[in-house]
């Protein structure tokens, strides 16, 4: 599934970034070199991640 249109970054890539490290949004869009910019993704991409912490 595609979590940012913006920037190309499906589901996938954001757990990936949460797996390396990544708490934040902004940290998993910039491991993968792009940037949040309409902000639309963001809460998603929130959710993901803490999925994927609460899972460690």
């Amino acid at each position: 599934m595609v979590v940012c249109v913006c920037n190309a970054i499906r589901e996938g890539q954001v757990r990936e970034a949460a797996r390396a490290g990544s708490t934040t949004a902004c940290q998993a869009y910039r491991s993968l070199g792009r940037q949040p910019k309409c902000g639309q993704c963001v809460t998603f991409a929130r959710a993901i991640i803490d999925q994927e912490r609460a899972a460690a």
